[in-house]
């Protein structure tokens, strides 16, 4: 059985920083180009980062860029967030998703909570 679990998320300060981790069970992420997505309230559900499978190709959303960095380490089968200079208006649940391409599986973690709030 696949899953995807996230962690890291809690209630920071705005200019914090939190560490979020994804782990990948039943896959290899070796095999999967894998993204951030949050979800913020009253908001629909947006791309944060994405990671090619060798991490040759990374990419952000301009909201994020420069704030953010995402990693991972297919050795540990799993994908990091590391949100720097947090804002309020980055508080979300943060979700994984690993995907194997066009007309392949697609798998999502249950979500991990970051408040951003003084």
């Amino acid at each position: 059985q696949v899953r995807l679990v996230e962690s890291g998320g809690g209630l920071v300060q705005p200019g914090g920083s939190l560490r979020l981790s994804c782990m990948a069970f039943g896959i290899t992420t070796s095999s999967y180009d894998m993204s951030w997505y949050r979800q913020g309230p009253g908001k629909d559900r947006e791309l944060v980062a994405t990671i090619s499978r060798t991490s040759g190709t990374i990419d952000y959303a301009d909201s994020v860029k420069g704030r953010f960095t995402i990693s991972r380490d297919n050795a540990k089968n799993t994908m990091y967030l590391q949100m720097d200079r947090l804002k309020d208006e980055d508080t979300a649940v943060y979700y994984c998703k690993a995907h194997a391409g066009l007309g392949r599986p697609i798998y999502w973690g249950q979500g991990t909570l970051a408040t951003v709030a003084s």
